[in-house]
């Protein structure tokens, strides 16, 4: 069995080297921009207009990572409106979560597992916590989403009045200002 590191190398290099719109987020994007923590999984997203050469090129890199995964898959995740695929990883117990977008990835270079990859800008990562929060009922279950943000902005340097304004446009304002940031070094 494969470790969480050798999957995430080949996904880097199999995107890296298809030259789709990537960036990694989730867990991995957490840890890179935070504090490191465990996961079963890797959260990439993935630029998709629903182009048949697209969705080619993104059968084609899965298939190079090593991932059980069919046309048929990404084709039902795409009509379906729900834009996530996952797949299971053929040398790990691991999977991959493929959220597609239409929508180009605002991104950061980084370094992860020793390779060049992109991942979600911090306060998009943030903003996606903050959602994602918003959506957990109840809300007692989205400790790890709270710990993910505060590691993020202790860690990482965040205009903070930009996350607000741009919380307060989502509707999670209320989230970010009950979150205790004052753990911020």
């Amino acid at each position: 069995m494969e470790s969480y590191n050798e999957l995430a190398k080949r996904i880097i290099k199999c995107l890296n080297d298809s030259g789709l719109d990537y960036a990694f987020t989730g867990a991995l994007a957490v840890s890179y921009y935070g504090i490191p923590r465990t996961t079963s999984d890797v959260d990439v997203m993935i630029t998709i207009r629903n182009e048949r050469s697209e969705i080619n090129k993104i059968i084609g890199t899965l298939l190079c990572v090593g991932l059980d995964v069919t046309e048929q898959q990404i084709m039902n995740a795409l009509q379906s409106g729900y834009n996530i695929i996952t797949a299971s990883d053929k040398a790990s117990p691991y999977t991959v979560d493929i959220i597609t977008s239409t929508q180009k990835i605002e991104k950061r270079a980084g370094k992860v597992a020793g390779l060049t990859t992109y991942l979600q800008e911090p306060i998009d990562l943030i903003l996606a916590k903050l959602r994602m929060i918003k959506a957990t009922i109840p809300r007692e279950r989205a400790i790890k989403d709270e710990d993910d943000i505060k590691s993020i902005i202790r860690f990482t340097p965040i205009d903070l009045d930009s996350l607000r304004k741009r919380a307060k446009t989502e509707g999670t304002e209320d989230i970010i200002d009950s979150i205790n940031l004052s753990e911020r070094s």
